[in-house]
């Protein structure tokens, strides 16, 4: 059943039109928020949002990054004469920030105001700059140094001329947003053709992927994957599953990997046997793969993987070509995810030598054009000498164009495998490139419309996430909207639909196109009613279409019993992903789930798993009984202590410090909305128990303490950097998402007599925290505050009380 185009045009450029409002909403926040920040903040209120850190002194100035001689590695420090540690204090600086190094302001002066002339998209990238100030992308950032990659444009500027005392701002980087904005446009002139201009003559190809992403077409009936020899015999039953729903399918398929459930490990597999030359891989063997991430850390997790594969035996293959495309300041610092990167590969190449001779030769012409050339005496030249030498220069810079071009073509043309983050795959160098399957890693995190960036340069679609963790982060999503009290544009949805809607039957209905064989794991994942997030965000509506006369077995159906075509609406905001949408267009029989998970304690998983994954994800054998007390460093405890000691700190999964009745109320840090949220006294519980975690020998690299606001991660860093150093790992909930630890304390810092819990009520936001811990986990909160969050925290506040090792703060 295919929709004509034309009768779907109202629908399908009322939802561009809202992807592109929401996006144009999302940049404009992105810039107005920082601006004002960078121009009307103090710089000590800068320092405490964690957007810029002052008082820095330069430690060096190095150059090479990714075989650039033009890009210097500058390294930052707080210096001892400024500072009494030379730990930063919390920050927003990650891998990848467009970031400022300026002179530093005095601690009472606020940034000046820019000039009314100035335009919007400019105030953060362009004000404020002198001479002295020079912008570059964050490299690397540890607790003591900051290194940041600054390109110079000029070779003249080779020795940049920084300030004794400099400082550091994050900028906003709209280059994002404008490569969402022309995939939009892309693929509005793709789907709606009255929307090009007459004198357009690109080439825009409708193709299936694409009609079955916008519900213009269901997705088509799944090749029989066959028996597949996988490559990875260490592979559970339900990701051989994936694997195979994965290679079957014709346009889309969406793999949910909950915690822990080898996702990565499943998207190798899956890539292995994509691009194998050996009959192994069946008949979609060979394929030319783009991947991408929502993050520069997930596409770099896969590239690590991929560079560790063994090599394959002689005579059975070669090695794996990949690419990774981005600025290598954006790249992991590793050397072997370095050496895989476009520019390196592109620097070392045959072609490159020619290119670089080239260029070698416009520097002499214009060092010969500007007087600087080599020998006493050397004069510009003049006339015709002049005007002949520009000439040559043009050629040339037109040659060298040319053959750069080229060896970036050459290296992409005979990689089988590039791999970038969603925007990157926007950039120049994949400008005419396509692909076979684009792999889409971290798509949960990913606005839909920066995933139609690489979606439009492949055939088939591959999507991998777990829609049960954090969302896209959307600046532009305040209270109201979060309330669901701004709406989007709707189309009108016919009265038969209502009742369906509201027994929640709506899109779940299973695509009569799954495979016969297909297992429980990929055909029936839905979690119970708890799980419904994205629930009023968007609104899929299914209506009655009468099939084709052509088709017999239509005409039968047609007489009685319709078939349902999902109805594309508009996105209430930019949190509900491409992955939220087809799951509520096509039903659960969209994606695969992978139910084996390798990180938790059966205890702690048992949870999350009631609650968000229908009671789905069982832990393996290997992980399921694992405790502290398990661990080689805390055996000398074990034997020195009793038994019951023993057990009280290292023999139990969960603990829940309970707060109640202990007046341990929370504490507004700020003025207003801008302000976070700490507690003392929660803080010290979480102290004390850290201690007593050490002391029976858990190193302190081994424990991650997680709390919802920014204000409690600064007072704990106070309380206990000092004494365990960076290794001890404290931070936001955002922060650790896809990270594990043996032991993870939360800190839930609400309690308060109005009974007010603010981001606990995001309950992907506590299935993050809670899923973070391997052997053990230490809750500590108040349960009379907490437990009135709504139903899914007062289920957790049961749960806890019935299967946790419950305690009282004041007996700690």
């Amino acid at each position: 059943m295919t929709s004509d185009p034309c009768n779907m045009e109202p629908s399908l450029r009322a939802f561009i039109t809202r992807q592109r409002t929401l996006v144009s909403r999302e940049r404009d926040t992105e810039i107005e928020r920082t601006s004002l920040l960078l121009t009307n903040c103090t710089p000590k209120l800068l320092e405490q949002k964690g957007l810029s850190l002052g008082n820095l002194g330069v430690v060096s100035a190095g150059i090479g990054l990714g075989g650039k001689t033009k890009r210097r590695l500058v390294e930052l420090e707080r210096p001892a004469a400024f500072h009494s540690s030379q730990v930063f204090p919390p920050h927003t600086f990650r891998p990848g920030d467009i970031v400022r190094i300026e002179e530093n302001v005095s601690s009472s002066a606020s940034a000046k105001k820019p000039s009314g002339k100035a335009k919007k998209s400019q105030l953060i990238e362009s004000d404020g700059k002198t001479s002295r100030a020079a912008d570059g992308v964050m490299y690397k950032v540890t607790d003591t140094r900051i290194i940041i990659a600054v390109d110079s444009s000029d070779s003249a500027d080779a020795d940049l001329d920084f300030p004794e005392r400099c400082r550091i701002v994050k900028l906003a980087n709209s280059v994002t947003y404008d490569r969402m904005d022309k995939a939009l446009d892309r693929l509005e002139k793709t789907v709606i053709p009255s929307s090009r201009k007459p004198d357009d003559k690109t080439d825009y190809q409708l193709t299936p992927l694409i009609r079955v992403l916008l519900g213009m077409s269901p997705p088509s009936k799944p090749t029989p994957a066959g028996d597949i020899a996988f490559f990875d015999s260490s592979l559970n039953p339900s990701q051989k599953q994936a694997v195979k729903f994965a290679l079957s399918a014709k346009e889309v398929a969406c793999i949910h990997g909950p915690p822990g459930t080898g996702k990565t490990h499943t998207l190798i597999e899956i890539i292995r046997q994509l691009t194998s030359t050996s009959p192994m891989a069946g008949s979609q063997n060979n394929s030319r793969i783009l991947v991408c991430g929502a993050s520069n850390l997930s596409v770099d997790n896969i590239l690590e993987r991929l560079l560790a594969l063994p090599a394959p035996e002689k005579g059975k293959g070669a090695p794996l070509k990949v690419t990774r495309i981005g600025h290598p300041a954006r790249v992991m610092a590793n050397e072997g995810v370095l050496e895989a990167t476009l520019e390196v590969k592109a620097s070392r190449s045959d072609q490159a030598a020619l290119a670089k001779d080239v260029k070698a030769e416009i520097d002499t012409a214009l060092d010969t054009l500007s007087g600087k050339g080599k020998g006493k005496g050397t004069k510009r030249p003049r006339g015709l000498e002049r005007k002949k030498m520009w000439e040559e220069v043009r050629a040339l810079r037109k040659e060298y164009r040319q053959r750069e071009g080229g060896v970036v073509k050459a290296v992409l043309g005979e990689s089988q495998v590039v791999l970038s983050t969603c925007h990157t795959a926007g950039s120049r160098q994949l400008q005419n490139h396509t692909f076979d399957v684009v792999i889409i890693d971290e798509a949960t995190q990913a606005m839909e419309a920066v995933c139609w960036i690489p979606i439009l340069k492949a055939r088939k679609l591959i999507l991998a996430g777990d829609p049960m963790q954090l969302p896209p982060t959307v600046l532009s999503l305040d209270k109201r909207r979060k309330r669901g009290l701004v709406k989007g544009p709707e189309l009108p949805t016919k009265d038969p639909t209502e009742k369906k809607k509201k027994s929640g039957k709506v899109g779940s209905t299973k695509s009569p196109e799954n495979p016969k064989d297909q297992e429980p794991s990929c055909s029936d994942t839905g979690s119970d009613t708890d799980s419904d997030l994205v629930k009023g965000d968007t609104v899929i509506a299914e209506e009655d279409v009468v099939p084709p006369s052509g088709d017999a077995e239509a005409k039968t159906k047609s007489s009685g019993n319709h078939e349902k075509r999902p109805v594309l609406r508009p996105p209430r905001t930019l949190e509900v992903t491409l992955f939220d949408r087809l799951e509520k267009m096509y039903g659960p029989g969209i994606k695969c789930l992978l139910n084996v998970q390798y990180r938790m304690h059966a205890e702690i998983c048992e949870f999350p798993s009631k609650t968000l994954y229908a009671s789905k994800l069982k832990s393996h054998g290997s992980v399921s009984s694992h405790l502290l007390r398990d661990l080689p460093n805390t055996k000398d405890f074990v034997t020195r202590e009793n038994e019951e000691s023993s057990k009280e700190v290292l023999g139990t999964p969960v603990v829940f410090f309970d707060t109640a009745g202990c007046e341990y109320y929370e504490r507004l840090d700020g003025d207003g909305d801008e302000g976070s949220r700490c507690n003392e006294n929660e803080a010290t519980v979480v102290k004390t128990w850290t201690e007593r975690l050490v002391e029976t020998g858990l190193y302190p690299s081994q424990i991650a303490i997680i709390t919802p606001y920014q204000a409690q991660v600064t007072l704990l860093i106070s309380l206990l950097r000092p004494t365990y150093g960076p290794e001890l790992e404290i931070g936001t909930v955002d922060g650790m998402q896809g990270r594990e630890k043996d032991a993870v304390i939360i800190s839930l810092v609400r309690s308060n007599e109005k009974r007010e819990v603010g981001f606990l009520k995001e309950k992907r936001r506590l299935n993050v925290a809670m899923t973070r811990a391997k052997r053990h986990l230490c809750v500590v909160g108040d349960s009379s505050t907490v437990r009135h969050g709504g139903g899914y925290l007062k289920k957790w506040l049961a749960w806890l009380e019935a299967n946790a090792d419950v305690r009282f703060a004041e007996i700690l």
